[in-house]
């Protein structure tokens, strides 16, 4: 892969060197082009030659081929946290109930399941340890009253990947409910829904896809879609949603039951655009390419004197790359790279945290450790 023939794609190399891709990702001129495309047949045509909502269900099989889900388990969402509240909204909840999570989910996979306890539903959260959570504390979280674990697949202040196909095929075995929050790994590490037995799944597309923010992916395994209840119920919800002279109250058989009116359909088309850059590059490639670039940053920082949060283990690192310093402030230090260097990175939780994606150099990375102030 030519990795500076890609830098094209990126006009943001022209001005920054970006490492905040866990925050709010630039767009890729693929995804810009699409709405562009988009915009164009909706000023000259509106909706007479447009075919939009054929153009949405092929972004919809892009997004489906994406975690290896069949077309009709998913749909849009205008964000995770519309997605996960679907979930904990649409279920069937009974006293005594418990959810499994950690005490470091981004607030859009707390809240949701905070909501549930004046359901009565127990909402407990395992602790991270020195940047890791320990899958076997997750596990022992785990009792008869469970209902279901709701995880990021990469946790956002520490990038510390969870290992979904073991975590999956235990909740399997304990008819347990698995619900993921993608925003951190869709699109540059591999999600396999079925192959993790992942039961839902939501995500946005303004981190590593590259695509705006509100518009993202929803998935429902096809199975339990009878169990969801839909709660945000409009025409789209229908079997027969353009059958508008007569009302034919019957879900659409398909992952469509959970929309509720018109598409978001310029995010969309970018989604679609966006995830067509990453799927031509390949997924593998992109998940190596990264891990390559965080470990050097991982390396470079630590002789740099700083220390690193996030887990370099092979199958728990990520595109995250979290360190601090004892000695020097990390907002200082954030504002430092980037009003004097043009480097972007933020802070979470205390830690200077980097996140670079598959289109940055080499050159960059080592740009950044030596802009960082010495201990």
């Amino acid at each position: 892969m030519d990795w500076d023939a890609l830098r094209d794609e990126f006009p943001i190399t022209k001005n920054y060197n970006f490492q905040n891709h866990a925050a709010v990702a630039p767009l890729s001129r693929r995804c810009a082009n699409a709405v562009r495309e988009y915009i164009q047949y909706a000023e000259n045509f509106a909706y007479l030659k447009g075919g939009f909502y054929r153009h949405a269900d092929r972004v919809r099989g892009q997004l489906a081929q994406l975690i290896n889900a069949k077309a009709d388990e998913v749909t849009f969402c205008k964000n995770t946290s519309e997605g996960l509240s679907m979930v904990a909204n649409g279920l069937s909840w009974t006293n005594g109930d418990n959810v499994v999570t950690t005490n470091v989910e981004f607030a859009a996979n707390m809240y949701p399941w905070m909501a549930l306890r004046s359901r009565g539903v127990q909402v407990r959260m395992v602790f991270e340890e020195d940047g890791r959570i320990p899958l076997e504390k997750l596990l022992e979280a785990i009792d008869s009253r469970t209902r279901l674990v709701a995880i990021s697949s990469v946790q956002y202040a520490s990038g510390f990947r969870t290992d979904l196909a073991t975590l999956g095929e235990f909740c399997q075995s304990k008819g347990v409910l698995l619900c993921v929050d993608a925003i951190q790994s869709l699109g540059v590490f591999p999600i396999d829904v079925k192959g993790m037995n992942i039961d839902f799944l939501a995500a946005d597309g303004h981190k590593w896809l590259c695509a705006p923010e509100g518009a993202g992916i929803f998935y429902v395994r096809k199975e339990l879609q009878g169990h969801l209840r839909p709660t945000n119920i409009g025409w789209m919800s229908m079997k027969e949603p353009f059958n508008f002279e007569k009302y034919h109250f019957e879900f659409a058989d398909s992952a469509k039951r959970y929309d509720s009116g018109s598409y978001n359909l310029a995010g969309v088309y970018a989604l679609g655009g966006a995830v067509a850059l990453l799927t031509e590059i390949g997924i593998e490639n992109i998940s190596r390419r990264l891990l390559s670039l965080t470990d050097r940053l991982a390396q470079g920082v630590r002789e740099k004197g700083y220390r690193v949060v996030s887990s370099r283990a092979p199958r728990e690192a990520s595109g995250i790359v979290a360190f601090f310093s004892d000695v020097h402030d990390p907002q200082k230090v954030q504002r430092h790279l980037q009003d004097e260097h043009r480097i972007v990175v933020a802070v979470r939780s205390g830690r200077l945290r980097a996140s670079p994606h598959v289109y940055n150099t080499e050159r960059e990375i080592d740009q950044l450790i030596d802009a960082l102030p010495k201990h």
